[in-house]
């Protein structure tokens, strides 16, 4: 099973996801998109950091577009974080130690690209 890095920007994971599930190489993507297969590299690589007409142009290089939705701000993360702090030192730990017992069962039965 191929593990990926955590994309270092927004941008960066965007690109990679379209370019994967599309089954492009960096240098096929640029040839659709029209730029240079370095100006992929950099961008995936968190180096650059595209303006939104020159991601959109990009993407639309995979057949993808990219669509914005404002919603209300979702504070879960932050609810759960403030209860966490909050337990006492052996609950959280056990807390912890279910949390990466999940990542890693949903982790292992992931489909892989």
């Amino acid at each position: 099973m191929r593990t990926l890095k955590p994309a270092p920007t927004v941008a960066a994971g965007l690109l990679r996801m379209a370019r994967l599930e599309r089954g492009l190489t960096q240098r096929e993507l640029a040839g659709r998109a029209g730029v240079a297969q370095a100006v992929i590299a950099t961008i995936e690589s968190g180096r650059r950091q595209p303006t939104i007409p020159t991601l959109q142009r990009i993407l639309a290089g995979a057949g993808l577009e990219l669509r914005f939705r404002l919603e209300a701000i979702d504070d879960h993360d932050r609810v759960l974080e403030e209860r966490r702090r909050q337990m006492p030192p052996a609950v959280a730990a056990v807390v912890d130690r279910r949390h990466r017992e999940n990542v890693e069962l949903f982790s292992a039965n992931a489909p892989t690209p």
